[in-house]
């Protein structure tokens, strides 16, 4: 973080910009171009994309395929598989085109990859010869780091116009025409609406059909055949539908597509119940306005949310220095749906984190007076302290959802320094302690 601040600080833009595509050229150079001997998968948007990626994953290796992928939950070669303390969603240049190599060294034929914004900014998907690349949805995200969010999207829409052959496409986001505009040899929309084609110029459709909801997961149907997650969330609908237009884009039929989709159980830190008894404990990503409203409404429209019952919730706001407009805005949607909250630190970097949680604040107090729902919050700075308030206050039949971090292993604040983490850990650490059984 500090190199990378220096570098940012003192050199000029230009010049940067011509660094970091120089050492993507250098990383594809070194370890002999790999990407061109592999089929490379790109999945990109705001939210879904480590889902899809593990979505994907399980898919190619049902149809016998031999694949490796890199998300910000984890790093897989075939069998092998360890977590992503980068603490950096999309690996650097020459780390990226190393782990080419690797899968090219364990007989990979497939690698599917989490294609970051800040990456695309940064080159790390140049000399990255992408066969196929999705779309999954767009919402404001890392708008101070783009300087508008038509920048932001026109940085994703470099993916895509670097990438010829198969584009995958959410037909659901309003912005799916600006990625339209991108010559491809097969363009492939998804959709859980309905009637929504979008343009002549797709090859065809994929449409989830009969979208149910239960305690247990979602189901839904594509041309007959019904596929039943054991994963909370309607909005994990059209993540598995990206990844079954992969699928399909690869010659993998619907059936195999069913059978790898069901075998999945969780996504680390996505969604996650960590605890079910007495009462239940959710961990998740969640940390943009769009992706924490469908954490809730989830929560509060999932059969294993007891009517009457409490939605405890504790949050903060990532990423110290960027994206401030969203504070609030974060603080008013925990105000609209929970009925405890607690304000806590997440990721502050060099920022005043206290100055964090009062922005977060705002938010809150703007409209806890037209929310019954909310009877009280606080802001407690030391996030195991607040994890562990939480559970100290919930009862049987209550939900317990705490956002912001998922499975990541580090909390990043002042001077470059990391420390480990996990909030799944603490919780079940702070359960402990309270002398609470699971």
């Amino acid at each position: 973080m500090r190199t990378k601040n220096f570098l940012e600080k003192f050199i000029p833009s230009s010049l940067l910009n011509w660094y970091h595509f120089l050492l993507a050229f250098l990383g594809a150079f070194f370890y002999g171009l790999p990407s061109q001997k592999l089929k490379i998968i790109g999945i990109t948007g705001t939210g879904g994309k480590s889902t899809v990626v593990e979505f994907c994953h399980q898919i190619l290796k049902e149809a016998g395929k031999k694949v490796a992928s890199i998300s910000s939950i984890s790093f897989k070669i075939r069998e092998k598989e360890w977590r992503n303390e980068l603490k950096m969603t999309m690996p650097g240049r020459l780390k990226l085109q190393r782990f080419l190599r690797q899968a090219i060294n364990a007989g990979c034929e497939y690698v599917i990859l989490e294609v970051t914004s800040e990456g695309i900014l940064q080159h790390r998907q140049r000399f990255v010869d992408f066969n196929t690349v999705v779309f999954t949805n767009l919402v404001p995200e890392h708008v101070e780091r783009h300087g508008s969010f038509e920048k932001y999207r026109e940085a994703k829409g470099r993916l895509f116009e670097q990438t010829k052959k198969i584009h995958i496409l959410n037909l659901n986001d309003e912005n799916t025409e600006y990625f339209l505009k991108f010559e491809a040899e097969k363009k492939i929309g998804f959709t859980t609406l309905g009637g929504r084609t979008s343009s002549k110029s797709l090859t065809s459709v994929i449409e989830a059909k009969n979208i149910q909801e239960g305690p247990a997961g979602i189901s839904f149907i594509v041309q007959n055949t019904k596929f039943n997650l054991n994963l909370l969330g309607k909005f994990n609908t059209p993540n598995a539908l990206a990844a079954i237009c992969v699928g399909l884009s690869q010659g993998i039929d619907l059936a195999t597509c069913q059978r790898a989709l069901e075998k999945i159980k969780v996504i680390p830190g996505r969604m996650e119940i960590v605890i079910g008894e007495p009462f239940k404990v959710i961990v998740d990503y969640a940390h943009t306005p769009d992706s924490l409203e469908q954490v809730y409404k989830t929560i509060q429209n999932s059969k294993f949310k007891i009517p009457n019952s409490r939605l405890i919730c504790v949050l903060g706001a990532t990423g110290g220095g960027r994206d401030k407009w969203k504070r609030p805005k974060m603080g008013g949607i925990a105000a609209k749906y929970c009925n405890e909250v607690i304000i806590t630190n997440e990721d502050p970097y060099d920022e005043n984190p206290l100055q964090i949680i009062n922005e977060i604040e705002q938010g809150i107090l703007k409209l806890k007076t037209q929310n019954s729902k909310l009877k009280t919050f606080q802001k407690i700075l030391d996030r195991r302290e607040a994890i562990k308030k939480a559970l100290s206050f919930a009862k049987p039949n209550n939900v317990v959802v705490i956002t912001g971090k998922g499975s990541e292993s580090w909390m990043c604040v002042a001077k470059g320094k990391k420390i480990p983490w996990d909030d799944r850990e603490v919780v079940r650490e702070q359960l402990h302690e309270l002398k609470i059984k699971s």
